[in-house]
């Protein structure tokens, strides 16, 4: 009779110390998981935060290059895409037409008016003291061949380009050269006056 007794007290001390060893890891179990809960809700605030951050800043963008030209339109998405940019922001652009800065008829070399057009650009640029990326834009007017004054285009940019470089040492990495040739006219193609607005250089800075 004693040894049955002391087997039953065995077995009730055994279970109450199994309930209470169960007690305390479902506790420890329930603290884990209302822990990572509250860590996973933390990581999905947190990632809300940042979408919300990335729309505003398409939404941004998108307002900017709406009120854009449809080359800087186009610089934009390029500088976007290559993750060339730091905000995707557009700053200015700015223009050197034959009209005012001559590059002479089919030739790419830079006169005077347009290097004094650059070193003032330059010097702007420095005052600002931004980091910031340039597309170069060559333009032609819609004489000559379409293979043609695609190269003249490509050839005033990097002109413009190298220039920039070797007077001024603006880095090499930060500009980049494209021709639009004869296919993004200013404006139409009418006569020697509205051609030689169209024989240009459009500069398009980011940040």
């Amino acid at each position: 009779m004693k040894k049955l007794l002391v087997v039953i007290l065995t077995l009730f001390a055994v279970s109450c110390a199994t309930k209470k060893f169960v007690n305390e890891e479902m506790q420890k179990m329930n603290q884990d998981v209302s822990q990572r809960v509250d860590n996973v809700s933390k990581d999905v605030e947190e990632a809300q935060e940042e979408i919300q951050t990335l729309h505003a800043r398409d939404a941004e963008i998108e307002k900017q290059l709406a009120a854009l030209s449809d080359t800087s339109r186009e610089a934009m998405d390029r500088a976007l895409d290559a993750q060339k940019l730091a905000e995707g922001k557009f700053l200015y652009e700015i223009t050197l037409s034959d009209d005012k800065v001559h590059f002479g008829s089919s030739r790419w070399k830079l006169s005077e008016e347009a290097k004094a057009a650059l070193d003032a650009f330059a010097q702007m640029l420095k005052a600002q003291n931004k980091n910031v990326y340039v597309e170069i834009q060559g333009h032609t007017d819609d004489r000559g061949e379409e293979d043609f004054n695609y190269t003249l285009g490509l050839k005033r940019a990097q002109a413009v380009k190298e220039y920039l470089n070797k007077e001024h040492g603006l880095p090499l990495h930060r500009m980049e050269v494209i021709s639009y040739g004869e296919t993004k006219p200013a404006i139409l193609n009418l006569d020697a006056a509205t051609r030689a607005q169209n024989r240009r250089v459009v500069i398009v800075v980011m940040e």
